[in-house]
């Protein structure tokens, strides 16, 4: 296997332990977004992209993350449910998408990442630098899709006027 192309995102907001969003390409043929570089207690580490696990609701089906009480469509009160935990006894609350099978592999990609993070980061300390535009089809960390050009609406996923108008009107929400 070999990562052909490594591109990273800096995370702009200070006082997070999350430095960098990061895409892999895989022999030129794979890609897997969404990894991210964490500033952990020894040092920055790579976390593979996961997604957060969920229980259906009794009375309507609506998902709702683990630790919720309440559903998020119905409001009915949802019972306590075990969590499962890992071999150290935290709580299990996100399941990996994409992973490496073994630590090789796993230290090959990380050690390309933190090269290629710690090289953005010399980059982003010159005067001028302006950071990489997450692409079309990428979403932002709150997961709402950024692209507001021809090619975003060409899409079919929502039109341009249709998605500007949700912004607006969610913006609206938060201040109003």
């Amino acid at each position: 296997m070999q990562i052909s192309e490594v591109q990273i995102r800096l995370n702009d907001r200070t006082g997070d332990r999350l430095r960098a969003y990061c895409s892999i390409t895989l022999d030129n043929e794979f890609v897997i977004r969404d990894l991210r570089v964490i500033d952990g207690p020894h040092g920055p580490f790579v976390a593979m992209p996961s997604r957060r696990l969920v229980a259906s609701c009794t009375r309507c089906g609506q998902k709702n993350h683990l630790r919720a009480r309440f559903c998020n469509e119905c409001g009915t009160s949802l019972p306590d449910r075990p969590v499962r935990t890992d071999a150290s006894g935290r709580e299990k609350l996100y399941a990996d998408i994409a992973h490496p099978t073994h630590a090789a592999c796993r230290n090959q990609i990380e050690q390309r990442i933190l090269r290629a993070y710690e090289e953005e980061m010399r980059v982003a300390a010159r005067p001028g630098y302006v950071p990489r535009p997450l692409s079309d089809d990428e979403s932002d960390a709150e997961g709402s899709f950024v692209g507001r050009g021809p090619a975003f609406a060409r899409s079919g996923r929502v039109s341009v006027a249709a998605f500007d108008d949700r912004i607006s009107a969610r913006s609206c929400r938060r201040t109003c």
